[in-house]
């Protein structure tokens, strides 16, 4: 099975060598986690050292702000934007009836699952993208009036974007402590991969943790991993590199 490199430092080896391509991996945690590093992490780093396209779109954070944010690991998303290695969708405003000064967006007069898809496919056959991320799935619940269209709407998402053949990953929220892996309850069985981040806040070496709770076709690890977010992004470590044989 053909593999894409993810880029996040420790992780392939966890997964023979990457995600599937052409699947969809969901990444679910609570608020600090690591959600949004992660996945950010993904298509700049796809983009950057395997020169493959990729599209970040975003509901939740202004793009603005997550370019300012991720200067701090060194990452210019500006200067392969110009390059057209990676294209932002902007969809953070669009459900407040306010326009995007970005020059890809969803329309001010909000949005659905539809305006969303065709905006996302527009910019994927623009470049060619090969990688995607939705961040995050609970804002499409914004305008929805009950959990039944929410999860009919991320079945209709997920399923298009395995039509367009891009590797994709969707963001959901979890609230620590509670046993489910998105906020929906559905997010987890449309996908091909399901990885939990973590935030334990129990003053060990390293607070937060990762677990790759599924990965279809793939003899992956089932331990809980520490996580560090550092200078160069995330960094995913085995648990005897951080306390030892045991």
């Amino acid at each position: 099975m053909e593999r894409l490199k993810t880029g996040i430092a420790g992780l392939d080896e966890l997964t023979e060598g990457g995600f599937p391509a052409g699947r969809s991996v969901l990444i679910s945690g609570a608020c600090g986690t690591g959600k949004t590093i992660m996945s950010m992490q993904y298509i700049y780093k796809g983009a950057l050292e395997f020169n493959e396209p990729g599209v970040y779109v975003t509901l939740d954070e202004r793009p603005s702000l997550i370019r300012e944010d991720v200067m701090r690991f060194g990452w210019d998303l500006k200067g392969l934007e110009d390059k057209n290695m990676i294209n932002i969708v902007d969809g953070s405003i669009a459900k407040l009836g306010m326009p995007s000064e970005e020059e890809f967006s969803l329309p001010v007069t909000g949005y659905d699952v539809d305006k969303l898809l065709l905006e996302i496919m527009r910019v994927i056959k623009r470049i060619e993208a090969k990688r995607v991320v939705i961040d995050s799935i609970p804002a499409l619940g914004f305008n929805f009036e009950n959990t039944g269209e929410v999860r009919k709407a991320i079945l209709k998402l997920s399923y298009m974007l395995m039509r367009s053949g891009v590797t994709s990953v969707l963001v959901s929220e979890i609230q620590e402590g509670v046993n489910k892996f998105g906020k929906y309850g559905v997010e987890e069985y449309v996908v091909d991969g399901v990885i939990v981040l973590h935030y334990m806040g129990v003053g060990t070496q390293s607070n937060r943790t990762m677990h790759i709770r599924k990965m279809r076709a793939t003899n992956h690890s089932e331990d809980l991993h520490p996580l560090d977010i550092g200078k160069d992004g995330i960094t995913v470590r085995r648990i005897e590199e951080e306390y030892g044989e045991v």
